[in-house]
């Protein structure tokens, strides 16, 4: 009889704990998901944005992004979070409080002889921002330092580095990136162009093509592979604080950034965003060149996009600086480059 009422109790305990989870499942509302087939594009974020006299930026319908659904906007968000302890060995960068530095800055208007800073490209329907923002930031140093102009090849990063790197059009990390310039280098955009010459001039940037494969073969048949590699020296963080980060600019050039991307940004036009409304897509790597403090008082990172010239303002966007927006001061990424004279194949 003992035994029997033991059972019975067990039971009954088992039962309550089952109805308990399920009141918790059912009182915890979850995120309303939006429906992968429709329109990244919305007309009710663009009339809340621009009907915000605090808004501080613009909205409208980019073209670059008018026939995206939100699963393809997503898959173009490709920053992969580091894991923790990887983050923490790395070298962090700071620079002395001393330094005196100008209220505004751009890259572009520093080092005018450097074209590629200037250049705004297209990642078409791949995952690639991280490796976009890495080897960008790369070229223009090379020009920066040693006063040569040359576009390096995303492709060669995209599909070479593998594992390492992450997932390739799927997405990748960006500090491993910066760690394979040092251990393999990379070719030139002549040797190895980027594989998606269509970009995203087709409607809604179908199909999604797989990452390109690795052939360690340059497309031309004058240049070989391993003579076309360029090499970085070290790869490094830089302290979050905005008064390292402008220093890291305005001493070495532009540097890789990734943020958290909300619906509001897909419909970015002009002004200096901050996130207003929208759930996150994302993250996204892109090319810090600059800062600055617009006409209302509002300081800002001057940043170029890989979403083509008619995205934003011709290819770049401001965003809110001093103040970690979106994370875009939480993890910034660069590393110095081998001098061409004297790197060793």
């Amino acid at each position: 009889m003992t035994s029997r009422r033991l059972i019975s109790l067990f039971l009954l305990f088992v039962l309550a704990m089952a109805l308990h989870r399920q009141q918790q499942v059912m009182a915890a509302k979850p995120m309303p998901q939006l429906r992968s087939e429709s329109k990244i594009i919305q007309d009710s974020i663009i009339e809340k944005i621009n009907a915000n006299p605090e808004a501080g930026w613009k909205a409208s319908i980019n073209p670059r992004l008018e026939n995206y659904t939100v699963e393809q906007f997503k898959h173009i968000l490709g920053v992969k979070p580091m894991p923790s302890n990887e983050v923490m060995v790395l070298p962090t960068k700071t620079y002395p409080k001393s330094l005196n530095l100008p209220k505004e800055f751009d890259a572009r208007k520093a080092w005018p002889q450097c074209s590629t800073i200037g250049k705004i490209l297209d990642q078409g329907h791949c995952g690639s921002c991280w490796a976009f923002g890495a080897v960008e930031s790369l070229s223009d140093r090379f020009c920066i330092h040693f006063g040569i102009n040359i576009s390096l090849s995303v492709n060669d990063l995209l599909s070479c580095c593998g594992f390492l790197c992450g997932y390739g059009c799927d997405g990748g990390y960006t500090l491993r990136a910066w760690k394979y310039f040092v251990r393999h280098g990379v070719v030139t955009d002549k040797c190895d162009p980027y594989f998606d010459d269509i970009g995203c001039a087709h409607p809604g940037c179908e199909p999604l093509y797989p990452t390109p494969k690795c052939q360690r073969k340059c497309k031309v048949d004058d240049l070989i592979w391993r003579e076309n590699k360029r090499f970085g020296v070290d790869a490094y963080r830089v302290n979050s604080n905005p008064e390292d980060i402008m220093a890291e600019i305005y001493t070495n050039g532009p540097v890789e950034v990734d943020f958290t991307v909300y619906e509001d940004f897909a419909h970015y036009q002009s002004g200096v965003y901050k996130h207003l409304t929208g759930y996150s897509m994302g993250g996204h790597a892109v090319k810090l060149i600059g800062w600055g403090t617009s006409e209302e008082g509002e300081d800002y990172w001057l940043i170029a996009n890989s979403w083509n010239t008619e995205w934003g303002e011709d290819g770049y966007f401001k965003i809110t600086r001093g103040r970690n927006e979106c994370g875009i001061e939480a993890n910034v990424v660069a590393g110095m480059q081998k001098n061409l004279f004297t790197q060793m194949i």
